[in-house]
């Protein structure tokens, strides 16, 4: 999630559980630990593949982050020992606070999409659990009331318990993001299997800043993929299209180091483009259709007509800015209570990717 978010989410947690003892001072303390998984952005890498796919990595580990609130409890509680020892700090409540306020970071990283490494370093694949937009005020309004008052007013009774209840709201919401998650997949899995489409995966991601729109994912076996609209309030089945994944196009490059890490930190939501000589590749599951957030020149063809792998570099397109266009997000944010007129899948993949897609049947 954004770092305004977890830094409330931090304050929250630390004033909840040692705001007696701190005072207004654990809503600070608490924003600034809640910020430290996100210091790996200060790591500069050769290129942005590895910029995204090791972004969220031993930094958003638990068992880094555990050892972390374990040492962070250790010298507080010595130091409440030597220093301040009226204040009343018990290791385990210390402990208890740092490691929520830590552990939170990752966990509520994963309920978006991007991908997070939690059990690094296990190479299990990030986990994505797609629940929320990266940015979404229904999420982070409640907490960022509560601990303003808090701030303002103080702890006492009416502040912890306005912090609690923004907690119990938060969590109650990433539940409802990961049942409307599967409520999408299952309507386009069944629109698809009234059509008589085979598919091998299926995986919906929330629409920019709710999640009450989504975008549904679906591979084929032949080598396409179905994307498709749907809202919670829908009646009648979603929109979709059909397009490709261009899967031979990487053929050529099958031990390419970087392109077999991004196939793995995306889960293999991968299709190919070839844009002049170069080639393409993109990440499917952020964006809106057509108009993809991660896009990379990943290779170039040589003069016999081979892939020759190339450091990768960002593809100069639409990019991610052309997502917060305000006619666009007007579109979403109407297709939330009313599917018609449905969403212009097949003009924003022309406008934005440059081909013509085939509509769903």
């Amino acid at each position: 999630m954004d770092s305004i978010t977890q830094a409330v989410l931090g304050a929250a947690l630390q004033g909840t559980v040692l705001g007696r003892i701190q005072g207004r001072r654990s809503l600070i303390y608490g924003a600034a630990l809640a910020t430290v998984p996100d210091l790996d952005v200060v790591i500069r890498y050769a290129d942005p593949v590895s910029q995204m796919t090791y972004h969220r990595g031993f930094s958003h580990s638990l068992f880094v982050l555990t050892g972390l609130a374990l040492l962070l409890a250790l010298l507080v509680n010595w130091l409440g020992r030597t220093r301040w020892p009226t204040q009343g700090y018990t290791l385990g409540r210390l402990f208890l606070a740092f490691w929520l306020v830590l552990v939170t970071h990752p966990l509520l990283d994963a309920f978006t999409v991007y991908g997070t490494q939690l059990f690094w370093p296990l190479q299990t694949t990030p986990l994505s659990w797609a629940a929320v937009f990266i940015i979404d005020p229904l999420y982070t309004v409640p907490l960022l009331a509560a601990v303003l008052y808090t701030a303002i007013k103080g702890i006492n009774h009416k502040a912890l318990r306005l912090l609690s209840l923004a907690l119990i709201f938060s969590t109650a919401y990433l539940g409802f993001g990961l049942a409307g998650r599967m409520v999408a997949e299952h309507r386009l899995q069944a629109a698809l299997d009234q059509q008589g489409v085979a598919v091998t995966q299926v995986r919906a991601v929330p629409m920019a800043f709710n999640s009450l729109v989504w975008r549904v994912l679906a591979k084929t076996p032949d080598g396409d993929y179905y994307e498709g609209i749907s809202s919670l309030f829908d009646r009648a089945p979603p929109e979709m299209q059909r397009l490709p994944l261009n899967l031979a196009a990487a053929d050529g490059l099958p031990s390419a180091p970087l392109l077999q890490r991004l196939r793995w930190f995306t889960d293999d939501w991968l299709r190919y483009d070839q844009v002049g000589d170069a080639l393409v590749v993109t990440d499917l599951r952020m964006g809106i259709p057509g108009n993809y957030t991660f896009r990379f020149n990943m290779a170039h063809r040589d003069s016999q007509g081979h892939w020759v792998a190339d450091t990768p570099s960002r593809f100069v397109g639409a990019g991610p800015g052309s997502m917060f266009d305000g006619h666009d997000l007007a579109l979403i944010w109407r297709r939330i209570l009313d599917q018609q007129p449905p969403l212009p899948l097949a003009a924003w993949t022309t406008q934005y990717l440059g081909q013509a897609a085939e509509p769903g049947r």
